[in-house]
């Protein structure tokens, strides 16, 4: 409301009477109690975006929001999806892909070794240039 910007709420029927409702130009119930028949299922909360004509979705603070599928269906379905790409999401989940690309754009990095050969020598080898095992 306070942005001009209409809002379509999705629920469980556990949270029919929840203040988020309240607040919403609109609500789509998704399903059942239940997380998993509900808050769960990407494509319950595509298909209110749809029907209600909604352009975008922001996926919260839980449940799908680190959900790299779900933001591409989101993308796919033909809506914008308020969060990160992802492909970025993918890339971010794990760190030795995360290393690469902050250490690509010079984001400051505690020293460590990021290769993947892992023979004893190499290991030392890499722990000595980081100053440790000395002395």
């Amino acid at each position: 409301h306070k942005l001009n910007v209409e809002t379509v709420a999705v629920y469980s029927t556990a949270d029919r009477h929840a203040l988020h409702l309240k607040n919403s130009h609109a609500a789509v119930c998704i399903g059942e109690a239940p997380s998993s028949e509900s808050y769960l299922r990407g494509d319950r909360i595509i298909e209110a975006a749809l029907q209600t004509g909604a352009q975008a979705i922001h996926p919260g603070y839980g449940f799908l929001s680190e959900n790299a599928d779900f933001a591409d269906a989101v993308v796919g379905a033909g809506l914008a999806f308020i969060g990160p790409p992802g492909r970025s999401m993918r890339a971010m989940g794990s760190k030795d892909s995360a290393k690469v690309i902050m250490e690509a754009a010079g984001v400051p990095l505690l020293p460590g070794y990021h290769g993947f050969e892992q023979s004893l020598e190499t290991l030392q080898a890499e722990a000595t240039k980081c100053g440790l095992g000395q002395g």
